[in-house]
């Protein structure tokens, strides 16, 4: 089976040899990566699926380390996206023109999200999509808002991230609460009468000026192709999706519809029809721009 076959991390102690083996595994040429996915796919090639997966198991590392700050164990984290990319891999269509990258890292986050949300054992937690949001991004918003201290959150800030995340000052309140009670010490030993600490297997998140440039040019390339997508909205469209999807206040349906004469509900049927017509036109953008790339990329 192909699982047998991908290198596998038993506990954190071996994360360091772990890092180093799945380097070995080289990383696809866009046309390497179409060929082998084309293969998987229509002859359900296991030594394709193989190397597919291999190659981007470097990506799955890196993102459940983002994860590691939740007192679980990263071996457990980079298991579970491993099994993500796997089911990425198995679904993956080459034909649509997006690379597995793209497509395979939702499929990681949420085979990670759904074992760190099973793993907590936290009343309410996971239950709704709001509190899911709070739960995976309050960290993030504190550190945003400079809430590093580990005693309660400010009610300022508290306030500023439930409007954000639209929930309740109290939700957010408790959910710091039960996050920052349940840290793990990052003196922790990894093992048992082992000297390795938890510390010791955290990497410096500080993005260098490469990835520091590659993020402000990948910011201004989805801005430039939103902007060309909303050519494609007529004027009453374009003026919805602005005011409900890209305003820092959005408005509410009715009061939209109360501008235009029409219903709620017809002013969400317009919304949603111009969201999808915008997902399209970035998306055919998107995967231009990609071949577009390759096409100009020397060949090794």
């Amino acid at each position: 089976m192909l699982n047998s076959r991908v290198p596998v991390l038993a506990s954190d102690s071996g994360l360091s040899a772990y890092m180093v083996a799945i380097k070995k595994f080289p990383m696809l040429e866009p046309e390497q990566e179409y060929m082998l996915a084309h293969r998987y796919a229509a002859h359900d090639d296991l030594e394709a699926a193989h190397e597919l997966v291999t190659s981007h198991l470097r990506l799955v590392a890196k993102i459940a380390m983002g994860y590691r700050f939740y007192g679980l164990p990263v071996s457990d984290l980079i298991s579970e996206g491993n099994v993500g990319l796997m089911r990425a891999v198995k679904k993956f269509d080459p034909e649509r023109g997006f690379r597995l990258a793209t497509y395979a890292m939702w499929w990681i986050k949420a085979a990670i999200n759904e074992y760190v949300l099973s793993s907590w054992s936290l009343v309410k937690v996971g239950t709704v999509a709001a509190q899911k949001k709070l739960f995976f991004n309050l960290r993030k918003l504190k550190a945003k808002l400079g809430q590093y201290g580990e005693g309660d959150i400010s009610d300022e800030a508290a306030e500023t991230i439930a409007r954000r995340l639209d929930v309740s000052t109290t939700e957010v309140i408790n959910m710091d609460r039960r996050l920052t009670r349940s840290d793990a010490s990052l003196n922790q030993p990894v093992i048992e009468d082992g000297d390795a600490e938890r510390q010791d297997l955290l990497v410096d998140e500080s993005p260098d000026q490469e990835t520091v440039l590659a993020e402000k040019e990948e910011r201004a390339l989805g801005v430039g192709l939103l902007r060309q997508a909303m050519d494609c909205l007529n004027k009453r469209e374009r003026h919805i999706i602005e005011e409900r999807r890209l305003a820092e206040n959005p408005r509410t349906l009715e009061d939209i519809g109360q501008e235009y004469g029409i219903s709620r509900e017809r002013v969400r049927q317009i919304e949603n029809r111009a969201f999808e017509k915008l997902q399209k036109a970035v998306l055919a953008m998107s995967s231009r721009l990609e071949s577009e790339s390759a096409m100009a990329s020397p060949s090794l």
